[in-house]
């Protein structure tokens, strides 16, 4: 399932000004441990043994002190100059993140549910608008936009190659702006502890050429493949008429619910379960019996279908491109 999750790595302007302070701060730190670690060498090599016979005179002579006085003195004011210019690039560096044009971003509302991401790309033009799950296309080169928003718990969510962490509070909306500078995969994840299975919360940013984009967003702006094989008929029956249309949505089926991820094209998807399991045929037939084994705690229940309706289902959903 792979995809780059590194800070030292950047992939678009956001994450390489957050990794510059970054390489700042590191410095800065590295600086000032050794000058400490110095001194202290300095001031154990310099302690004269304590013998019984002769006691250290405790009062100490005036020029060493005048002489740690400006030392102490120096240092206090290195460190301020130090905190000072952090505090700065710190200043500096939220600007260069604030500073990409919007100008033909693409606008996504990306919500977070436990323990699952919904994308919904375009939600102020009806016609271009679509929804899928965990897994985001962006156009190399050109900026997006996010609405984050929480359907339930506190969530953060963080793409350490594209750029740092924004929190997702219940009731509020926020945004994030970034782009990808390089086509790849990149791991997103939540960063905010939100219930049982919050370390199973992965988002896939998926940065492709914009021709290749382009080819995507029309395929996801279309209705799910009708049937082909009286197997997969049965199987668009089965998730129509039974519970899975309360939570589920399929587009061009009566099946429309909110609740859950959309399956219109769940088989184009690279996993399951936000990152759970790969999405390949076994996967998908198994999470749908017992999504409760491979993420125990999740919102999807176990399913008490009979062979024949669980391999109807599978075909059905495996075909969903």
């Amino acid at each position: 399932m792979g995809g780059l999750q590194d800070v030292q790595v950047p992939a678009g302007p956001q994450a390489a000004a957050l990794f510059e302070l970054w390489i700042a701060m590191l410095a800065v730190c590295v600086v000032v441990f050794l000058a400490v670690m110095a001194a202290l060498a300095m001031s154990v090599r310099r302690a004269a043994p304590v013998t019984e016979k002769a006691a250290p005179d405790l009062e100490p002579h005036p020029r060493i002190e005048s002489k740690m006085r400006r030392i102490v003195g120096y240092a206090l004011a290195t460190s301020t100059v130090l905190l000072f210019a952090l505090l700065v690039a710190s200043f500096m560096t939220d600007r260069a993140i604030a500073r990409l044009p919007l100008s033909n971003a693409v606008h996504i509302d990306l919500i977070g549910h436990q323990f699952w991401w919904e994308a919904r790309y375009e939600p102020t033009d009806p016609a271009l608008a679509f929804t899928t799950a965990n897994e985001l296309h962006v156009p190399v080169g050109r900026p997006v936009l996010l609405t984050l928003r929480s359907d339930d718990v506190i969530h953060s969510f963080w793409m350490p190659s594209l750029h740092g962490k924004k929190d997702m509070i219940p009731g509020r909306e926020s945004t994030f702006a970034f782009r990808a500078d390089k086509a790849g995969v990149y791991r997103g994840q939540c960063a905010e502890f939100c219930g049982y299975q919050h370390a199973h919360m992965t988002l896939y940013v998926v940065a492709d050429e914009p021709s290749r984009y382009d080819e995507w967003t029309r395929h996801q702006r279309q209705a799910a493949p009708v049937p082909a094989t009286p197997l997969q008929r049965r199987g668009q029956d089965v998730v129509v008429r039974s519970t899975c249309a309360m939570c589920h949505a399929v587009a061009g089926t009566p099946a429309q619910g909110r609740r859950a991820p959309d399956l219109t094209h769940i088989a184009s998807r690279m996993t399951l379960g936000a990152g759970v399991v790969a999405n390949d045929e076994k996967a998908l037939r198994e999470w749908i019996a017992n999504a409760q084994e491979a993420k125990p705690g999740v919102n999807m229940p176990r399913h008490a279908l009979s062979p024949d309706d669980l391999e109807a289902v599978s075909a059905y959903l495996g075909a969903l491109q």
